[in-house]
């Protein structure tokens, strides 16, 4: 399992680079196979598969690794954060292949990690983070998530925000943040992370427009201590009260 960051290949971790040089068999969603520089693909074989085809992708690399082919399967950002690492080990128990089948996890620059990176500090304090995706998990799930977070002030960090089948989610989410939120929250906004076409920006939680965003977004809703700092979002850690700065 290897993680292969936000999207630039100079964030592909050293380790992960290694992994892929060396596999026989590189496996993953078409989106993130771009990600991987051309040359680390030369004569591998590589299985694609679309963006419901995560059982049938586990599946094609298991076969692979069980006929004793190096096999890779990659993931956007970390491998571990709503990544494939999760299936993979959940198959492999299932069917009895744990132990063997030699599984190991290789982490990557997760993609909040390179959002919070672009917008500043809005992560220096405790945060959660909350998928809107409702595919695998019900929705009035996730909307509690989002109320409990949002009352006990974290910053919320949120992944697959919004798409076609579901315009409506990140509203919802965000009118559930402004019952605890003052309409002046910092909201920082960060669409196609270190990949061409790359957007971001720091608005308000009252001027956000949850049009704005897509599948390639993750927004941080700040927490009642977030502010801006020049086009920064900041989320002071605390030292401004014990320390003079």
């Amino acid at each position: 399992m290897v993680g292969l960051g936000p999207g630039d290949a100079g964030l592909l971790a050293p380790m992960a680079r290694r992994a892929i040089e060396r596999a026989r068999v590189v496996v993953g969603y078409g989106t993130y196979l771009d990600l991987v520089p051309r040359e680390l693909l030369a004569g591998k074989d590589v299985i694609e598969t679309g963006m419901t085809g995560e059982v049938e992708r586990c599946e094609r690399a298991m076969a692979e690794a069980l006929a004793g082919r190096d096999t890779v399967v990659v993931s956007g950002g970390d491998a571990g954060v709503y990544g494939m690492a999760g299936l993979v080990l959940e198959m492999l128990a299932a069917r009895g292949c744990v132990g063997e089948v030699e599984f190991s996890v290789i982490p990557g620059i997760a993609a909040l990690l390179g959002a919070a990176a672009l917008l500043g500090a809005p992560l220096t304090h405790d945060f959660a983070s909350v998928s809107l995706s409702d595919l695998l998990t019900p929705w009035e799930v996730i909307e509690r998530r989002v109320d409990l977070a949002a009352q006990a002030d974290f910053v919320l960090v949120l992944y697959n925000p919004r798409s076609k089948r579901r315009a409506g989610h990140l509203a919802k989410a965000v009118e559930t943040i402004g019952k605890w939120r003052g309409p002046d929250t910092p909201v920082g906004v960060v669409r196609r992370a270190y990949r061409p076409g790359q957007e971001v920006f720091v608005t308000s939680l009252a001027g956000f427009d949850p049009g704005c965003a897509d599948m390639l977004t993750i927004v941080i809703v700040g927490n009642s201590a977030t502010r801006t700092a020049g086009t920064w979002m900041l989320t002071p850690r605390g030292y401004g009260r014990k320390y003079r700065l």
